[in-house]
């Protein structure tokens, strides 16, 4: 576990910011669409219900989301656990992984449910949260990774 560091460092810090972002949005936002311009149409934080997967995908399915995140993060600290010597750049993205679906995965288990609010009405994207990105960003770190090895 000390060789690994890191990981375990992103992957608490990851899911504590998640969690208290979450918290904050549902504390201030008195109902779900409630929403908040930090830039008018263009960045708003908007409290949405999600209880889908990303861009709402397999919406209503929380039974089975809520298991697949657990297993998920399950399958990825075993995984780490048992890996030989990781790179700084393999650390830091399984970390961001583990702490965006652990995060989300809390939600599931806890709501039935996944709170988004992070809403960049510029492009009309989907509104998402600090998990969402934390995977995103842990993914291209992954990648990154995997470039700089070859």
């Amino acid at each position: 576990m000390k060789r690994k560091r890191i990981f375990w460092l992103v992957t608490i810090i990851g899911i504590i910011f998640d969690q208290l972002t979450k918290y904050s949005i549902v504390r201030e936002f008195a109902t779900v669409n409630n929403t908040f311009p930090l830039w008018e149409g263009v960045f708003h934080l908007t409290y949405v219900i999600n209880t889908g997967a990303a861009f709402s995908v397999f919406s209503g399915q929380v039974e089975i989301l809520r298991w697949v995140s657990l297993i998920v993060s399950l399958l990825l600290i075993i995984f780490v656990w048992y890996s030989p010597r990781m790179i700084l750049l393999e650390q830091l993205g399984y970390g961001f992984v583990l702490a965006g679906a652990v995060g989300n995965g809390i939600d599931r288990f806890l709501f039935g449910y996944v709170v988004d609010f992070l809403d960049f009405r510029l492009i009309n994207f989907p509104v998402f949260n600090i998990a969402d990105v934390s995977i995103n960003v842990g993914v291209v770190l992954l990648l990154l990774a995997t470039f700089s090895k070859s």
